[in-house]
């Protein structure tokens, strides 16, 4: 890790993870989805994360079980919002930032995503892309090129804050920065990022005339 001091146009956060540990919550349904159905646990967790369910469930469940498992799991999870906080930094940082200068971009539903946020005291961003808002989930830059558009801003000149690999391949094939912060990988599994950091309480973004100054 190294220091950084960028100004960008606009920042766009994943959610769970990167502003949210809802990791037990998301762990809890998996788990229950996954003995419901006899698929094995411990496969179905280690590449759920950061995906949208959708894209996980079809691979591991027949076509035409896909749906009812999709409804099944959302089910779960809307049902279990305990223990769910803000990740550190996370609430400060988005306090400070104009509501036309950040977004959101999660491989969630927008509903659950929602709850998500509510329940960790966080605010619910004026652009937020869910999971049904794109035809494909990260790491295709769909949904951050599409909350960049609707921001008005270029890709290029927005920072990603992201932390899952398919995350960060997402901001990158977008064109971004991307910023990624180590609280549910290991920062190796994020060396494809500009900047890797624990966590968002050693970062700093303030709002000024030509953007967005980001320090860490």
């Amino acid at each position: 890790m190294s220091s950084f001091d960028l100004t960008v146009d606009a920042v766009l956060f994943d959610i769970d993870g990167t502003l949210a540990d809802s990791t037990a919550s998301v762990e809890r349904s998996w788990t229950r989805l996954a003995e419901a159905h006899g698929v094995e646990v411990e496969r179905l967790l280690s590449v759920t994360h950061g995906r949208r369910a959708r894209d996980t469930i079809e691979e591991f469940f027949p076509a035409d079980l896909v749906d009812a498992a999709a409804a099944e799991l959302l089910e779960y999870e809307t049902n279990d919002l305990d223990g769910i906080v803000a990740l550190p930094g996370a609430l400060r940082i988005l306090d400070g930032l104009p509501a036309g200068r950040w977004a959101a971009v999660t491989s969630g539903g927008r509903d659950l995503m929602a709850l998500r946020l509510d329940a960790a005291g966080l605010p619910v961003p004026e652009v937020f892309v869910a999971a049904e808002d794109v035809a494909a989930g990260k790491p295709d830059p769909q949904g951050y090129r599409m909350a960049a558009e609707r921001l008005g801003v270029d890709p290029a000149r927005c920072l990603v804050v992201e932390d899952a690999p398919a995350g960060v391949g997402a901001g990158r094939n977008a064109g971004a920065t991307v910023l990624a912060v180590g609280t549910s990988h290991d920062l190796a599994r994020l060396s494809a990022a500009d900047h890797l950091v624990p966590d968002l309480s050693g970062v700093t973004m303030e709002p000024g005339p030509d953007g967005i100054r980001v320090r860490g």
